[in-house]
Formats: C-alpha cells, structure tokens, sequence
C-alpha cells in the first residue's frame, strides 16, 4: 500500500510543483474524478484490492486536504 504514494508522480507535471493553495484533487492527472472511479472498479479484483485501497486512501486524504484549504486563512 505504500508504493501507491508513487500516484503523487504526477505533481511533478505541474506548474510550479508545490502550490500551498492548490487542490490536487481534480488537478493533477492520476487525482481526476474518472481516475479515481478506476481506483474504485480495482476494488473487483482481489489481488488489486489493497493497492486499490491504497489509492482510494491516498485520495481521501487529499480530498481532506483540500476540505480543510477552504477554510484555512
């Protein structure tokens, strides 16, 4: 389940890298809403599952992330 932290790969696509202010969710192309429903469709296989887990954490923790931004001053 840790090697699914590599999905954050493509931060390095971005401009700049880092944005403190940026959701990656929606932005980044491995944290688009249809990469995340294929996250989901991984759930089937049994010997995807974990890793499937995995990403699904790795976006909700994110998707937390940008939860709180909103509110953050």
């Amino acid at each position: 389940m840790t090697a699914t932290m590599l999905v954050d790969l493509d931060h390095l696509r971005a401009n700049p890298v880092y944005d403190a202010g940026r959701c990656s969710i929606g932005f980044h192309p491995l944290h688009q809403y249809p990469a995340i429903a294929a996250y989901g469709i991984l759930l089937i296989w049994p010997r995807l599952r974990l890793v499937a887990i995995g990403l699904l954490t790795h976006m909700a923790l994110d998707g937390l992330d940008c939860f709180w931004m909103q509110y953050d001053t």
